[in-house]
C-alpha cells in the first residue's frame, strides 16, 4: 500500500421511549359500528408496559413475526430463538415452536415514531412499517466516508468532518477549486487499491475527492471522483469537474457528486468518474513513464448561483 505524503498546501483568496398510549377510534357515518382501536405510541421518556412487552428481553430490540414463546408464556424474537439454543433465557424452559399470536396482533395495532426522532425525523409508522422506512429515513446517521479501513463511526456531518480530521488525519482544505499532483515511483504496482482523500469545504458544505489506483478486470487504471457529505437530494444542487492532461491533450470529466450514503465501493465501482488508463496516465506523466506525475484540476459549482472567485484552496500533494 502506497503511503501519502503531503508536500505542501497553498491556499490563495480566489427513542424509541414512549409515552401514554393514545387510542384513537372512528366511528361509522351512522354511529353505529366503531372502527378498530388504534394505538399510537409517540415518541416520550418513559416506556410503557406495551413497549416493554415488544421488546426481546435478549437483543432488546422490537420482535416482529414470528414472536415465539415459551409455555409459561415468555416471548423472544425469532433471530434469538437459535441463538439460545431454542431454551427459554428466563426460565430456561425448552420453547418449542409457540408462537404468540396475540402479541403479534398488538403489533398490528401500533403505531411507532422512527427511532431517529431525535435526529429530527417527525414520522410515525405502523409497527411492521417502521423497519422499511428506518433503512432509508434522511434522518438516519452517515458512515464514515473515509476509504481507507473498514471505520464503523456513524453520526450527523459536524461530527464525521471532526472524526475525519482527528482520527484519520484527512486533509481540509476551503474554497471550491483544486489543483492536485499524484506522484507514485511504482505506477506498475496497483493490484491493491491506493487511495487518497480530501475533504473541501465550500457554499456551506463538504466534499471528498477520492483518488484511486486499481485493477478494472486486467487493467491497471486510476480514478477520481467526488462525494458529497449529505444526502442524495442535496447532492443534486451541485456539480464538479476534473481535469488531467499534458503535451497539448486532456481528459474531462464533468458530472453530480454522489452523496456519501452511496459507500465508497459503489461509487467507484459504478465508474461514477475521471478513469485513466494506466498507459494514458504515464503519457500524462512524460518522461521516460517509470514513475507517475499526474495533475489533476477540478472545481465545484452549485447549480444556477453566480460563483464567487475568492477562496479557492490549491493543495499539492502527493503520494
Amino acid at each position: 500500500m502506497a503511503t501519502i505524503e503531503i508536500q505542501s498546501v497553498e491556499c490563495v483568496p480566489a427513542s424509541d421511549g414512549v409515552e401514554d398510549e393514545e387510542i384513537s377510534s372512528q366511528t361509522h357515518p351512522n354511529n353505529q359500528y366503531p372502527s378498530k382501536p388504534h394505538i399510537l405510541l409517540s415518541s416520550a421518556i418513559a416506556p410503557t408496559s406495551v413497549h416493554e412487552l415488544l421488546e426481546c428481553p435478549v437483543c432488546t430490540n422490537f420482535m416482529y413475526p414470528p414472536i415465539h414463546q415459551c409455555h409459561n408464556g415468555h416471548t423472544l424474537c425469532s433471530t434469538c430463538k437459535t441463538r439460545v439454543h431454542n431454551r427459554c433465557p428466563t426460565c430456561r424452559q425448552e420453547l418449542g415452536d409457540i408462537r404468540c399470536l396475540a402479541l403479534e396482533k398488538v403489533a398490528e395495532s401500533l403505531e411507532l415514531p422512527c427511532r431517529y426522532y431525535s435526529l429530527g425525523c417527525p414520522e410515525i409508522f405502523p409497527y411492521y412499517s417502521k423497519l422499511k422506512h428506518e433503512a432509508i429515513c434522511n434522518f438516519r446517521p452517515y458512515s464514515c466516508p473515509y476509504a481507507g479501513s473498514e471505520c464503523i463511526v456513524t453520526g450527523d456531518i459536524p461530527h464525521l468532518v471532526a472524526h475525519l480530521r482527528d482520527d484519520h488525519k484527512v486533509d481540509m482544505h476551503t474554497g471550491f477549486t483544486f489543483n492536485h499532483r499524484y506522484v507514485k515511483s511504482n505506477p506498475r504496482e496497483v493490484e491493491n487499491a491506493t487511495w487518497m482523500l480530501t475533504v473541501f469545504n465550500c457554499f456551506g458544505q463538504y466534499f471528498c475527492l477520492h483518488f484511486e489506483a486499481f485493477q478494472l478486470g486486467m487493467a491497471p487504471v486510476y480514478m477520481a471522483f467526488l462525494r458529497f457529505m449529505g444526502d442524495e437530494v442535496e447532492a443534486r444542487n451541485y456539480s464538479y469537474s476534473l481535469e488531467v492532461g499534458a503535451n497539448g491533450r486532456k481528459l474531462t470529466w464533468e458530472g453530480t457528486p454522489r452523496s456519501i450514503r452511496d459507500s465508497h465501493r459503489k461509487v467507484r465501482d459504478s465508474h461514477d468518474g475521471l478513469i485513466i488508463q494506466r498507459n494514458m496516465a504515464l503519457f500524462f506523466s512524460g518522461g521516460d513513464k517509470k514513475e507517475l506525475k499526474l495533475r489533476v484540476t477540478g472545481r465545484i459549482w452549485k447549480e444556477q448561483q453566480n460563483l464567487d472567485a475568492a477562496g479557492a484552496c490549491v493543495p499539492n500533494i502527493s503520494i
